[in-house]
């Protein structure tokens, strides 16, 4: 943690200092000095006018601090308003109705599609030529995918998540497993294993009520529900493939039925009660501080292969700008500055939130240098958001219903499939 801070303010120093230098190249020349890539434009340099930022989530207090060079550099104020998570859809949504609110949005990425169709976001496509840091190849495909919708662009990429497996190396080892398993049919057999210990003890904890699992499933079997075009067949073979996959963990015992019997943590504690899971980053954290006993007993691996891939589910969130905003070039000046490599990899050490930047990566060893960080790069490469549909939650919390039939209640899976399917089209038509 304190190595953490001194690289932090290090790297703001560097920043600040080198905004500072570049200030002075201009004002001996009289020309603005455009070598340094998207340091914004002179032209743009403004103290009177103050960019309004609606963060999400308790991160979002951090953006103050991390904006405090870009301040420096332009003169453009920033002023941030952290909003919960659980507050945002709503406070966004009067916004729209009233037309008034914030200039920049950090806007969750499944959102996108939502208020992309409220006509409440700017379409950014013919900005992102003007500012070098945003070019959609500095980032991971998926995380560029999450800011496109009909054929435009209404955000940049900012931080990026993705779900990868955890698991107990030595646990995993007295049954066999001297690595994590790689493939769907590795993942049931270690799951069979673990469960044959005894009563009380579980393989792969697939949580039911957690909405995305199937559609990620089904994608690896080679269905196509990811990205701007999804696939809506919800009744294909694959997507039976998925669900059944998923339905014979909790049948055969090796997934709880009601996952509130023990939490991630403490399942991997002591003899492992659940000794893997799938999770996101944030939960390396949580496992160092909650399990220090357990260091060096467990480790981080991407997610097993389908019959098609491994593909993970994409999270995160983007940064858009307001339509109605009228501070639209200051806005885009914040948004590239926010979209640097070092500002990124600084904000990881903030935040601990994954940069969407590919070459932030290589830009902060606290990254580059962690073994359990690894796999989420790599599982990044091909990570890809939930359909990005407007229709989606819907579509999703109806599956939940309907695989509760088949867990819980032993119905037919091609049955219930046929009749989600149906469900899901009406959706979809009206």
């Amino acid at each position: 943690m304190k190595f953490r801070k001194i690289f932090l303010m290090a790297l703001i120093s560097t920043l600040v200092a080198s905004t500072f230098a570049g200030c002075a190249k201009n004002n001996a020349s009289g020309t603005s000095d455009t070598s340094n890539t998207s340091d914004m434009k002179e032209s743009t340099k403004s103290e009177d006018v103050t960019i309004h930022i609606w963060g999400m989530g308790e991160e979002a207090k951090k953006l103050a601090e991390i904006a405090a060079p870009f301040t420096e550099e332009t003169g453009y104020k920033v002023d941030v308003q952290a909003i919960p998570w659980d507050a945002a859809h709503d406070k966004l949504l009067t916004a729209i109705a009233s037309k008034t609110g914030p200039d920049v949005i950090q806007l969750g990425a499944s959102w996108m599609p939502e208020f992309v169709n409220a006509d409440s976001l700017l379409d950014l496509s013919d900005y992102i030529s003007e500012y070098e840091n945003l070019a959609p190849d500095n980032f991971f495909e998926g995380s560029v995918e999450t800011t496109q919708y009909d054929g435009k662009t209404y955000g940049i990429p900012w931080y990026t998540d993705t779900r990868v497996l955890y698991y107990r190396t030595d646990i995993l080892e007295s049954v066999g497993y001297n690595e994590a398993p790689k493939t769907w049919e590795e993942l049931k057999d270690v799951s069979a294993k673990l469960r044959a210990r005894g009563d009380d003890m579980y393989g792969m904890p697939w949580d039911p009520k957690e909405q995305s699992l199937v559609f990620m499933l089904a994608n690896q079997a080679g269905a196509k529900f990811y990205g701007t075009n999804p696939d809506t067949d919800f009744n294909s073979k694959e997507f039976i493939e998925a669900a059944t996959y998923l339905d014979e963990f909790f049948k055969d015992g090796e997934a709880p039925v009601d996952l509130a019997i023990v939490d991630s943590v403490t399942g991997m504690k002591d003899d492992g009660i659940i000794p893997l899971f799938i999770s996101g980053p944030w939960m390396i954290n949580i496992m160092n501080e909650n399990a220090p006993e357990l260091e060096g007993k467990w480790a981080t691996a991407v997610l097993p292969k389908g019959p098609d891939n491994n593909d993970s589910i994409l999270g995160g969130a983007d940064f858009t700008v307001f339509r109605y905003s009228e501070n639209v070039e200051a806005s885009m000046a914040f948004i590239d500055y926010m979209s640097k490599p070092e500002t990124q990899a600084a904000w990881y050490d903030l935040t601990s939130s994954l940069p969407a930047n590919k070459t932030a990566w290589d830009e902060n060893e606290n990254l580059s240098a962690d073994p359990l960080i690894a796999p989420f790069q790599e599982q990044l490469k091909t990570a890809k958001a939930m359909p990005l549909i407007p229709e989606f939650e819907e579509i999703a919390q109806s599956w939940l219903a309907s695989f509760e039939m088949i867990y819980r209640g032993n119905a037919d899976i091609k049955d219930v499939v046929e009749e989600f399917n149906e469900t899901a089209k009406e959706l979809l038509n009206n």
